[in-house]
C-alpha cells in the first residue's frame, strides 16, 4: 500500500446551475512529492480544493485517499483522513493573537487551563522553519499579508497532515517568503508529507514541483513528472506563462505640461515613509517601488495620518481624512488583498454598488437592485468577468474577484488610481487584462499610481518608478533605465551601482 498514490481523483465533476466547473477531472498525487496543480483563473482549481476539503461535494467521481474510497463531505471529515487545506483566503482572527489563530479550538488544557507555555513550544520550531520571527503574544492583525498566510499554514501544519493543499499559497507572499515556504515544504516531503501546490503563480509552481498537472475548463489535459516534459508540452504550458507584456506599449497621449492635471507630494512622512516628494501626472504610470509604497498610498488615500508633509490633488484640495472623501473626490483605491475590497457572501451587483452609492452626490444614494444590476452587466461585459451580477463574489476565481473590485471604483469615474499590488495572486490571463485595464485608465487621462513586489510588473508596465530604500526616495528610473536588477539594487541599497544612472542622478541632484 506504501507504494499507492496518496490521493486519486477519478472523474470528478461539479456544476453550479448551467455552469460546469468540474467535468471528468483526474488526479493523482504520489507520497512525499509537491504535486503542482496550474490552470488559467476559471479552469477549476479551486473548485477541486474545496472538494478536498469537503467545503463542497462533487456531483459525480470517486475520491481515494491512502489507497481507500473516501467520502469527504464536510471539513472535520477531511482532517480526519489526514487532509490539511490552507485557502487562498483562509478563515483568521485579525484581533487575537497568533498564538490564538495558530490553535483555533484545539488550545492543550492542563488542569481546565489553557496552556500557552505548551502553545509556544509546540509552534517555535515551526514557526523557525517557516522563517517568521513574530512576536505570538501580538494580535494577528499587526502582521502583513504575507506573514498572516504563513501563519495560516503553520497552523494546518501543526495538524500534521499526511497531505497538505495549498489554494495559491504564494498570492500575498515576497519573494524571500516564498522561498522560506518553498524550502519547508520540501523539508516535509523529505519526512514523507505529500502536498498538493495548486497556484496562479506558475513559475513558482514549476519550480518545486516534482509533478504537474495542467487544468483547462474543468478538466485535466496534462500530468507528468516534471523532468520528464518534452519540449511541445513545454511550448502548450509556456502558453499558459507567455510574457505579461507581449506587446510593445504604445505611447500615452501627450498633454501641454501645464494642463495635465498632477499630484504634488512635498516632503510627506507616515508609517515606514519617512520622506517622499515626487509629482505624479495624468496620463502616465508612476510606479512605486519598496516596503514603503504600501505606507505611500494608505496616506495618499485617507487610510493612515501623516507625520508630516504636504499633498495637493488636481482638484485644490490636500489629503482626504477619510476613505469616503476620497471617494467622493474621485480617489480610487484597488488592493492585491481581496478581503479589504470586497464583500464575498454578497452578490457582484451588490459589490459593484457599494461605491458609487455612497460617494456620488448626484442621484439617489439610495441602493437599487435594478440600477446594480445593469450597473454590474455592463462592467461584467466590458471586463470579461465569468459571472452573472446575482452570483456572490466569493464565488469567482481571484482574477475575477480583482476585476469586480477594480470595476466597482471604474463606476464613479476615477481621475486618481491607486493600486497597492493590483495583480496579486491572479492567474497569467486575468493579469494581461488588468495590465491593459491599467493603461487605458492612464491614457484616458487618469493618474495612476503602482505600488507592487514584484519587480517585473513595475518595468514591464509603468512609465517611471521611484524606488525607496528605508523609507526615503533612493532614485528614479525611466526609459532605457527601465531594468528589474538595477531597480532591486536600488531598494537594496539605497544607491545605484550602474555608474550611468549614478550619473544622472548626481547631475539632477
Amino acid at each position: 500500500m506504501s507504494d499507492s498514490p496518496i490521493l486519486f481523483v477519478r472523474t470528478a465533476a461539479k456544476r453550479f446551475g448551467g455552469t460546469v466547473v468540474l467535468e471528468d477531472m483526474n488526479l493523482m498525487v504520489e507520497r512525499g512529492s509537491i504535486h503542482a496543480l496550474v490552470g488559467e483563473s476559471g479552469a477549476g482549481k479551486s473548485t477541486l480544493v474545496k472538494v478536498l476539503a469537503g467545503m463542497i461535494r462533487p456531483d459525480g467521481g470517486t475520491i481515494e485517499f491512502d489507497g481507500k474510497k473516501a467520502i469527504i463531505d464536510s471539513p472535520s471529515a477531511a482532517r480526519k483522513l489526514g487532509i490539511g487545506v490552507v485557502m487562498q483566503r483562509p478563515g483568521q482572527f485579525p484581533e487575537r493573537p497568533v498564538l490564538a489563530n495558530l490553535f483555533v479550538n484545539r488550545e492543550p488544557v492542563h488542569n481546565g487551563l489553557i496552556s500557552r507555555r505548551e502553545m509556544e513550544a509546540r509552534s517555535r520550531d515551526l514557526l523557525r522553519q517557516l522563517g517568521l520571527a513574530i512576536d505570538v503574544h501580538a494580535p494577528l492583525g499587526d502582521l502583513g499579508p504575507g506573514d498572516r498566510q504563513l501563519v495560516a499554514i503553520a497552523r494546518v501544519l501543526l495538524e500534521s497532515p499526511r497531505l497538505l493543499v495549498l489554494d495559491d499559497p504564494n498570492s500575498a507572499l515576497d519573494q524571500q517568503q516564498n522561498e522560506r515556504l518553498s524550502a519547508a515544504l520540501r523539508g516535509l516531503t523529505a519526512k514523507g508529507m505529500s502536498v498538493l501546490y495548486a497556484s496562479n503563480r506558475l513559475g513558482d509552481a514549476l519550480a518545486i514541483a516534482d509533478q504537474l498537472t495542467v487544468m483547462r475548463n474543468g478538466r485535466d489535459v496534462l500530468t507528468k513528472a516534471r523532468q520528464d516534459l518534452t519540449t511541445s508540452e513545454e511550448a502548450m504550458i509556456g502558453q499558459l506563462r507567455q510574457s505579461l507584456f507581449p506587446l510593445p506599449l504604445r505611447a500615452l497621449p501627450q498633454h501641454a505640461g501645464t494642463l495635465r492635471p498632477r499630484i504634488f507630494v512635498d516632503g510627506l512622512a507616515g508609517g515606514l515613509l519617512s520622506s517622499a516628494s515626487l509629482t505624479a501626472h495624468a496620463g502616465e504610470i508612476l510606479g512605486i517601488a519598496g516596503t514603503a509604497g504600501q505606507d505611500l498610498l494608505a496616506l495618499l488615500f485617507g487610510l493612515k495620518k501623516p507625520r508630516q508633509g504636504k499633498v495637493r490633488f488636481p482638484d485644490g484640495d490636500g489629503l482626504p481624512k477619510t476613505r469616503m472623501e476620497a471617494a467622493r473626490r474621485n480617489i480610487c483605491m484597488v488592493s492585491g488583498d481581496r478581503g479589504s475590497g470586497l464583500m464575498p457572501d454578497k452578490s457582484i451587483a451588490f459589490n459593484m454598488a457599494s461605491v458609487v452609492v455612497g460617494a456620488r452626490s448626484w442621484g439617489s444614494r439610495w441602493y437599487s437592485p435594478r440600477s446594480a444590476i445593469d450597473r454590474a452587466t455592463r462592467q461584467i461585459e466590458a471586463l470579461r468577468i465569468r459571472s452573472a451580477p446575482e452570483m456572490p463574489a466569493g464565488s469567482l476565481s481571484a482574477g475575477g474577484q480583482q476585476k469586480v473590485a477594480i470595476a466597482k471604483w471604474l463606476e464613479i469615474g476615477p481621475q486618481v488610481m491607486l493600486l497597492d499590488e493590483p495583480a496579486r495572486g491572479v492567474d497569467i490571463g486575468s493579469k494581461q487584462e488588468i495590465y491593459a485595464l491599467i493603461r487605458q485608465m492612464a491614457a484616458s487621462g487618469c493618474i495612476v499610481i503602482l505600488h507592487s513586489s514584484e519587480l517585473s510588473e513595475l518595468t514591464g508596465l509603468c512609465d517611471r518608478i521611484l524606488a525607496f530604500h528605508q523609507g526615503k526616495l533612493a532614485g528614479e528610473i525611466a526609459g532605457d533605465d527601465m531594468d528589474t536588477g538595477m531597480l532591486a539594487r536600488l531598494i537594496a541599497s539605497g544607491k545605484p551601482t550602474d555608474e550611468r544612472l549614478r550619473g544622472k542622478q548626481e547631475n539632477a541632484a
